[in-house]
C-alpha cells in the first residue's frame, strides 16, 4: 500500500543501501521511502540522515543498521502515523512535538516497541534482539511481554526478547570500554580472549563483527594468539555516540 507520505534521504556517508520490495540499490540524497516495506541499510563506517515527512523531524542512522517501514498512514484527525521496524543497529530520532492526537511514531525491534509523541531518543539493537533505549528529551513508552515502562528525559532502559522492559536508570550515553585479556592453551594451540565491559544498552563490534553483550554489559571475543595481535573495538550508544578502541591483545 502506497501513501502520500514518507521519509526522504537528506545525507549519506559510505555504503548506504535503499531497500525496496524488489531489491536494493545505492541510496542518494533525494530518495524517498514511501511504501510499507521500504527501508535502509548502512554498512561499516557508514551513516545516513532522513527527514520524516517535511516537518516532523529527522532520523540519524548509524553504521551497520537496517530498518524497514512497518506502517505509514494518516489518522482521521490529520495526524501522521509512522511505525518503523529496526532489525539491527542504532537509530536516533529528533522529532518535534506532535500537534494532532492521532499522530504516532513507533520503533519496533525484536525485543519490543518504543512509542513517542515528539521527542529526541535513540535505540540500539544487537544481533540477538536486545534493545537499548535512551531518551534525551520528551518521553518514550517501551512495551514488551505485555508490560509498558516509561523512559523519561535523561533516562535509559533495556528490552530483552521475551521479557518486560527494565526499569529506567539515569542516562549515561557512555561509549567507554573496560577490558582484560586471558591467554589459554587448547590442543597445543595458544588463544587469547578479550573480556570487555560496556554499558549494557550499547552495541559493540570487534573488527567489524557484532558482539553479543549480556544484560550486565559483558562480551567475550577469542582469537588465535599471534605476535602483536591488535583488534578494533567500536562501541556505539543508543544516541549514536561512538568510540573506537584500539587494543593490543598480545
Amino acid at each position: 500500500m502506497r501513501v502520500d507520505r514518507g521519509l526522504a534521504v537528506r545525507q549519506t556517508h559510505g555504503d548506504v543501501q535503499l531497500l525496496r520490495s524488489n531489491g536494493a540499490n545505492s541510496a542518494i540524497v533525494g530518495n524517498r521511502l514511501s511504501a510499507v516495506g521500504d527501508g535502509l541499510r548502512t554498512g561499516r563506517r557508514s551513516s545516513a540522515v532522513l527527514e520524516v515527512d517535511t516537518d516532523v523531524g529527522f532520523l540519524d542512522v548509524s553504521e551497520r543498521t537496517e530498518f524497514r517501514i512497518r506502517a505509514l498512514s494518516m489518522a482521521a484527525d490529520g495526524g501522521r502515523i509512522t511505525h518503523l521496524s529496526v532489525l539491527r543497529g542504532q537509530v536516533r530520532t529528533r522529532l518535534r512535538r506532535f500537534t494532532n492526537q492521532g499522530s504516532e511514531f513507533e520503533i519496533e525491534t525484536p525485543a519490543g516497541i518504543s512509542g513517542v509523541r515528539g521527542t529526541e531518543f535513540g535505540v540500539s539493537v544487537q544481533e540477538d534482539g536486545k534493545t537499548g533505549i535512551a531518551t534525551l528529551t520528551g518521553a518514550v513508552e517501551t512495551t514488551a511481554a505485555g508490560e509498558s515502562v516509561a523512559v523519561p528525559a535523561e533516562f535509559q532502559n533495556l528490552m530483552l526478547p521475551g521479557e518486560p522492559p527494565t526499569q529506567p536508570v539515569p542516562l549515561r550515553d557512555d561509549p567507554g570500554l573496560e577490558f582484560e585479556r586471558r591467554v589459554f592453551v587448547e590442543d597445543n594451540t595458544r588463544f587469547v580472549t578479550l573480556i570487555g565491559q560496556v554499558d549494557p544498552v550499547n552495541t559493540v563490534f570487534v573488527d567489524g563483527d557484532p558482539q553479543t553483550v549480556d544484560r550486565l554489559g559483558e562480551f567475550r571475543f577469542t582469537r588465535l594468539a599471534t605476535a602483536r595481535l591488535r583488534v578494533e573495538v567500536v562501541v556505539i550508544t543508543p544516541l549514536g555516540r561512538q568510540e573506537i578502541h584500539e587494543i593490543y591483545l598480545l
